[in-house]
């Protein structure tokens, strides 16, 4: 309440009455404050049995400084905010708080081996599903033998069944790899069945095997990364054929726009309807203009990459559940590539590992709204506090939010 200085009325001197108020809102801010919390956990034993002693659990970390809530603002600012400890520790140090890296550093180790059970949980949910969204992208590592960093590999596999008003909540669970072979996907999806989009590269060839011991998986290709070829070549000035091409494959998305949310049954008759006459017409004409272009040239490279994949490309007429690009998935990388802008490398395989973890809970609780402090607060003092290995379920980001309700 912000009164005037004098309200007596500057003609007659007379006592003003109050005739009504203007009302403002504005966003202010209250600045962190740290704190000391003393916590004694008394121990209990039987005067008639010896050794049998009674006691509640532990914190997070046995006789460490942080709390739960503590760990979960340094990994949320770092894996979700894109902050690396370094810059966290500066933070803390304007507030009086000197801490070093490496401290931070073994907290967040601590808390991905306490999540790790969880993780591993939404991961075996994700493969048990009928159709998947995989990519993957590099991950440096540092070498510290060879004085550099190596190259590792984050792979991500994505379930959104949005498109088509499928009842499975979306997630994503990234794994650590060191490398991008093809034994790679074979052991990460060694658990699958069913139908995997992903974009054109050749390792996803080996999971279409006949002779694959869990039967052979349906791929799916994607068609933002066959429209990207063409597109590199229009952007340039003239490119006939490229910009045709984009022209066609612009009529499937607008399809796809149209019938995006709808049940898998009317998605596939209306691509049946009009998607199809599309895609008949634009296979032969692909054939053409590649007869057209010199066979070195980069666009007929562009026109092979499509025909090569010609099969996987146009599994979505035949069920309304695929998606016409892997675009879910290509979404989830951009917070890796972010966090690996900033922090530069990961310090170990083990690092990287841990990356992988608690980026998979924090990008799940984005997914669903769920805001990621409050979430690893209480499921990091649930763990501690001995959480059934049975019931991790409950413990994941859409089911956590049905039960309590928060955002």
């Amino acid at each position: 309440m912000i009164e005037p200085l004098s309200t007596s009325c500057p003609c007659c001197a007379s006592a003003m009455h109050l005739i009504g108020e203007d009302v403002s809102r504005r966003l202010d801010v209250v600045p962190a404050q740290c704190q000391i919390l003393v916590t004694r956990r008394p121990k209990y034993a039987c005067r008639g049995c010896e050794g049998t002693v009674v006691q509640a659990p532990a914190r997070l970390i046995e006789g460490g400084l942080p709390t739960e809530r503590l760990v979960a603002q340094v990994l949320v600012a770092k894996y979700a905010d894109h902050c690396p400890l370094y810059r966290q520790v500066q933070g803390f140090a304007r507030h009086g708080i000197e801490l070093d890296r490496s401290t931070l550093a073994f907290w967040v180790g601590y808390a991905a081996a306490e999540l790790r059970p969880l993780w591993r949980w939404i991961r075996d949910e994700l493969l048990g599903s009928s159709r998947l969204f995989v990519d993957e992208t590099r991950a440096p590592v540092l070498d510290p033998g060879r004085g550099r960093t190596k190259t590792g590999y984050f792979w991500a596999i994505v379930r959104d069944d949005r498109g088509w008003g499928g009842s499975d909540p979306p997630a994503v669970v990234y794994s650590y790899a060191p490398g991008r072979g093809a034994e790679h996907a074979i052991a990460l999806l060694k658990d699958f069945t069913g139908t995997l989009q992903t974009d054109g590269y050749g390792a996803y060839k080996t999971l279409a095997r006949a002779d694959r011991p869990r039967g052979a998986i349906r791929l799916a290709h994607c068609w933002a990364h066959a429209r990207r070829k063409f597109f590199e070549f229009a952007k340039g000035g003239a490119a006939p054929i490229a910009a045709e091409a984009l022209q066609r494959i612009a009529g499937l998305y607008t399809i796809e726009a149209e019938i995006r949310g709808r049940a898998a049954e009317i998605r596939k008759a209306a691509r049946q309807e009009r998607a199809r006459p599309l895609i008949l017409d634009l296979r032969p004409w692909l054939d053409a203009r590649l007869r057209q272009v010199p066979g070195s040239s980069p666009m007929a490279e562009a026109i092979r990459y499509t025909l090569s994949r010609w099969e996987g490309l146009t599994r979505f007429l035949d069920d309304g559940r695929i998606e016409l690009d892997s675009n879910p998935v290509e979404r989830t990388i951009r917070p890796i590539a972010l966090n690996r802008k900033n922090a530069l490398f990961a310090g170990s395989d083990e690092g990287a590992e841990n990356w992988a973890v608690l980026a998979t809970l924090i990008e799940c609780c984005k997914l669903h709204g769920v805001n990621p402090d409050a979430y690893l607060t209480d499921v990091l003092a649930r763990l501690v506090g001995g959480h059934l290995e049975s019931r991790l379920g409950e413990l994941s980001p859409w089911a956590w939010k049905a039960a309590t309700g928060q955002h």
